[in-house]
């Protein structure tokens, strides 16, 4: 987190300097030159340099995604703070989709349930 602290500190000085405001609300963690989207190409081509680099296990995009979410899930997020995430219109896509994750999340709340219960 201190990281990505002092990133955004630094995206704001650098464009800042080209005169583009980044205080919005909605303002992205890794923008173009211009303050917009990345190109999937570019984000693609930085996980595969730092995989390279330190040697770690080959993940796509959406792996790093789906490893988020189950993350969230396992931290305990509710299914829909991880829609909001994801940016699901519909609570029904994100259950379609990590219907395995939320099944898994379900067994661990029953056991919470059965150990504060004593069983």
């Amino acid at each position: 987190m201190d990281i990505l602290k002092e990133w955004k500190m630094r995206q704001k000085q650098d464009y800042l300097k080209l005169g583009i405001n980044t205080l919005k609300p909605n303002q992205l963690l890794f923008s173009n030159s211009k303050n917009g989207l990345l190109e999937p190409n570019v984000i693609r081509n930085w996980i595969l340099h730092v995989q390279n680099k330190f040697g770690l296990k080959k993940i796509t995009i959406h792996g790093l995604r789906h490893s988020n979410v189950t993350l969230l899930f396992e931290a305990g997020a509710s299914i829909k703070e991880v829609q909001e995430r994801l940016g699901h219109s519909d609570i029904k896509t994100t259950m379609d989709i990590y219907a395995h994750v939320t099944e898994k999340a379900k067994d661990e709340v029953a056991q919470k349930f059965a150990n504060y219960m004593g069983f």
